[in-house]
């Protein structure tokens, strides 16, 4: 009985957490990254993708947890690392596989081994998770569910915290995707070739230092404030998720 509570508890947890960013982010990040690919990979991944853009299926890993076929892939989308630790203190932690999946991915990619549908379902996943990773609540601390346990008010309505950093300050900016991703500022080449030189560990630890401000939330009602404070860094992260999806399919596809 207690394994069985255990383990529906780790699937509501894991299904609480899986969307990060929203439609928006997600598909912002892939426009980003759409950008940045470079000819020979472009023309590479649109035939494994059948012509669908990196920001369509940048969706499609949330749009599958209905389809009992996947659900092996639920807990990839997050992983739980404490205060003061680093993802190689909690490497075999079973709450989350992102950081994991991730570079198995990058591995397993374009080496010739997969089937078609093996190869697009893979690509798919890896675009998605990419964009995980970089929302800080994916990178969670334990005991709240990635920010799902704490309840917030997002102006007069109820919320939680992982639903404002998913979906919620990047909707009340009513920019679609195309624009928000558009309205991003490129970084310098310096500052490029440092993002893109970051490891997925990397990644994952700078969601992690965001943590004092993802969680200074007063009494718990947030709005105008919390955006005006904290909008930069939801913006940063989709840029820098992007740059570096182009940087990695690069690598994979574009040599």
């Amino acid at each position: 009985m207690k394994k069985s509570l255990s383990v529906l508890l780790l699937v509501l947890w894991a299904s609480a957490a899986a969307f990060a960013w929203g439609p928006t982010g997600h598909r912002a990040m892939g426009k980003v990254a759409e950008q940045y690919l470079n000819p020979k990979a472009k023309k590479r991944i649109a035939a494994i993708l059948q012509q669908e853009s990196l920001a369509m299926v940048s969706t499609w890993m949330d749009e599958i947890r209905s389809d009992s076929t996947y659900n092996y892939a639920t807990e990839w989308h997050y992983t739980t690392v404490p205060d003061g630790k680093k993802y190689e203190d909690v490497e075999a932690n079973p709450d989350g596989k992102v950081v994991a999946m991730i570079e198995k991915f990058m591995k397993e990619l374009g080496t010739g081994k997969l089937n078609e549908k093996q190869e697009r379902e893979m690509l798919k996943m890896l675009v998605h998770l990419v964009g995980d990773i970089h929302q800080p609540l994916h990178v969670g601390r334990p005991g709240d569910k990635g920010g799902n346990d704490v309840k917030v008010k997002w102006f007069r309505n109820d919320s939680n915290l992982h639903r404002v950093w998913d979906s919620e300050m990047i909707d009340d900016t009513k920019l679609s995707y195309t624009e928000l991703a558009e309205s991003l500022i490129r970084p310098d080449a310096t500052v490029m070739k440092q993002w893109q030189s970051a490891t997925v560990r990397e990644w994952a630890m700078e969601s992690m230092s965001y943590r004092p401000q993802v969680y200074s939330i007063g009494n718990g009602t947030l709005g105008f404030q919390y955006s005006y404070k904290y909008l930069s860094i939801v913006r940063l992260r989709i840029l820098q998720s992007g740059i570096r999806l182009a940087a990695v399919l690069n690598q994979i596809y574009g040599k």
